[in-house]
């Protein structure tokens, strides 16, 4: 490590002003205080309350997010194992078949290994091409405004392949990937100052101008012609709840056996990342409550409330949590901590109004069964305005004490 030590040092003064590598000097910056703490430190008032710096907030939670990471390659691998068996075919296809067939591996559903080395071919590609793409916009970005590359994008480009499915062409996740970093934050001054989640941004752009290859009943398994199924959530408007009730027990639900996003299909394992989240003081406890109680309260109304020819209605509160992106979406994007509300009140509220914006979509128009992405964006637009009645209603309470 020392010897890399120096080589960096030795590297430094090209890159610093005046040398010849001036305006790749965010680029090595970013090689340099992610492999190293960084020479130059906040020692002032910014750190009174917190010695903790950003890039040990993205590690935190990039630790958080293993769980869904490791339950994404191995599900998209058992998954798609399992649909070939079933279908009694002998081989995948395409050039993943071709590497499969060639080291040996095979297509055992019940086969650990080869679950999760199946699925790597799918998810491995979807996030090398999201970082190299993302990673290229924020070096434009940071090279143009002369400051250092943000940490910010490890995380985006962590949570961003987690919300696709497993099939999604890799030009497409360039694009979304583009789209969430460019317009979701960067024209707004990038990291600290964006209100819409960019990687949430980016998943809603692809879900709008590509319908066919983000949703429908033919993308969330990865294969061919043959054995490729709808989401579970999926099944509800078209066939009824018996549907959903007769394919997937709650259990695997609750575990994530199931189609759907590669990220988003455990509640056990976004449970494992919350609990990280809480303990490290990086998540808000307050919006994940305040989403769940306010989803299950509102789909409680609704399943109670009832309706002849929408089927969504007779989904229960509790299948609301386990399918779908809620669990997902409660724990890694609702609790953004740029995109969120910031007073304790307010997280309250934008996790109430998430969850029942969520049901709402989810139910009332069931062209739109995943609505929990669609409802954190709309909470990102409100929290601003949450926190604003939130600070004037402490500020009138403080007024008429000193008045008193």
């Amino acid at each position: 490590m020392k010897l890399l030590r120096d080589l960096l040092d030795q590297a430094e003064p090209h890159f610093k002003t005046g040398g010849k590598l001036e305006k790749l000097y965010p680029v090595f910056e970013m090689m340099d205080t992610f492999l190293y703490t960084p020479a130059a430190v906040t020692r002032g008032a910014a750190h009174v309350r917190d010695g903790i710096d950003l890039k040990r907030i993205m590690i935190t939670v990039v630790v958080a997010l293993v769980p869904c990471i490791l339950m994404a390659m191995w599900n998209t691998g058992y998954q798609i194992n399992l649909a070939i068996a079933e279908s009694g075919l002998t081989s995948a296809g395409g050039w993943r078949g071709v590497i499969i067939d060639m080291l040996e591996i095979g297509y055992d559903p019940t086969s650990i290994a080869a679950n999760f080395f199946h699925g790597s071919l799918y998810f491995i590609p979807v996030f090398i091409v999201c970082n190299i793409a993302g990673g290229f916009w924020e070096s434009v970005f940071s090279m143009v405004r002369r400051h250092e590359i943000n940490e910010g994008f490890l995380v985006t480009g962590m949570l961003f392949p987690l919300t696709l499915p497993p099939t999604i062409p890799l030009w497409q996740v360039a694009i979304g990937i583009s789209f969430g970093v460019v317009i979701g934050k960067e024209i707004f001054g990038g990291t600290g100052k964006n209100f819409l989640n960019p990687a949430l941004t980016g998943r809603a752009f692809l879900y709008f101008a590509y319908p066919a290859e983000i949703s429908g009943d033919r993308v969330w398994v990865a294969g061919g012609d043959g054995y490729s199924h709808a989401t579970p959530l999926g099944l509800v408007p078209i066939e009824g709840v018996e549907a959903l009730t007769s394919s997937v027990t709650m259990g695997q639900a609750f575990l994530g056996t199931i189609p759907g996003s590669m990220g988003e299909t455990s509640v056990l394992a976004c449970l494992v990342g919350a609990v990280i989240l809480i303990a490290t003081g990086l998540g808000s406890w307050r919006i994940m409550l305040g989403m769940t109680l306010s989803t299950l309260g509102m789909a409680a109304v609704l399943h109670t409330v009832g309706s002849s020819t929408n089927p969504m209605f007779a989904l229960s509160p509790l299948w609301h949590l386990l399918v779908g992106g809620f669990a997902f979406g409660c724990v890694f994007m609702a609790t953004d901590p740029v995109s969120a509300s910031f007073t304790n009140t307010g997280r309250w509220a934008y996790g109430v109004l998430i969850g029942v914006m969520a049901v709402l979509i989810r139910v009332v128009n069931p062209a739109f069964p995943e609505g929990v992405m669609l409802a954190i964006l709309f909470g990102n637009v409100f929290a601003p305005v949450l926190d604003y009645f939130v600070v004037q209603a402490n500020i009138k309470r403080r007024a008429l004490r000193t008045a008193a």
